[in-house]
């Protein structure tokens, strides 16, 4: 309040009273300084230093990116692996599935109660031919797959 009270013009600016104990007011003069004539001068070993600690802080920047880049595929990974035992589970559920009904399917009561209903008859000796066994010399044969010649171009 002191300050406040004295009329003080010009450059000197009075500073804020912090303490109740002191009645003496403080002052603030403010100076005009011309820095542009200075010229810093480069310290060699402070720049040797700041280029020594930039190059350990990126190693350990880059090590530590390549440890988590390797944790999260890790992770990555198991989520794939999981998919992908889920899915071989799902897939042998439906072959299993599948499976048994191409044996019902194949089931030769089956077959004759579907032949009967259609009145169909029941095959001749001869007329019936098994896929899946050999074929003997003299046999009919259902289809035959006979090797392809080719005729070079003239």
């Amino acid at each position: 309040m002191a300050a406040r009270a004295m009329n003080i013009t010009g450059m000197i600016t009075p500073v804020e009273r912090r303490s109740v104990a002191g009645i003496t007011p403080e002052f603030y003069f403010q100076k005009m300084i011309d820095n542009s004539r200075l010229v810093r001068v480069a310290d060699p070993q402070r720049r040797r230093e700041i280029r020594m600690f930039s190059a350990v802080v990126s190693v350990f920047f880059l090590l530590a990116m390549f440890y988590a880049w390797q944790h999260f595929r890790s992770i990555e990974y198991g989520y794939q692996i999981e998919a992908e035992k889920t899915e071989h589970e799902r897939l042998v559920e439906m072959n299993r599935s599948l499976t048994l009904e191409a044996s019902s399917l194949r089931d030769p009561g089956r077959i004759d109660a579907l032949a009967r209903r259609m009145s169909l008859e029941p095959p001749r000796p001869g007329q019936m031919v098994r896929l899946d066994s050999e074929v003997q010399a003299g046999e009919p044969v259902v289809a035959q797959v006979s090797t392809a010649v080719l005729i070079p171009a003239q």
